[in-house]
């Protein structure tokens, strides 16, 4: 399962991040801190993308496993 948990993570993680960053530059209150917040939101994304990667994978292992 770990090994399904890091790909997902993987992709997880750079969406997460992105999204976090994405969010720091477009609000307007957030623009005199970028350089200080940008890391911090993108190691917040892909921090908050491991309970999700493992839960995902718990379920396509499930999944994998029903089926098979």
């Amino acid at each position: 399962m770990l090994k399904i948990a890091i790909l997902v993570w993987l992709m997880l993680a750079t969406t997460l991040a992105g999204a976090a960053v994405l969010a720091v530059l477009a609000i307007p209150s957030f623009s005199g801190e970028a350089m200080r917040l940008i890391p911090l939101a993108a190691g917040g994304g892909a921090l908050v993308a491991v309970p999700f990667a493992f839960l995902i994978a718990r379920r396509i292992l499930a999944l994998s496993l029903t089926r098979g």
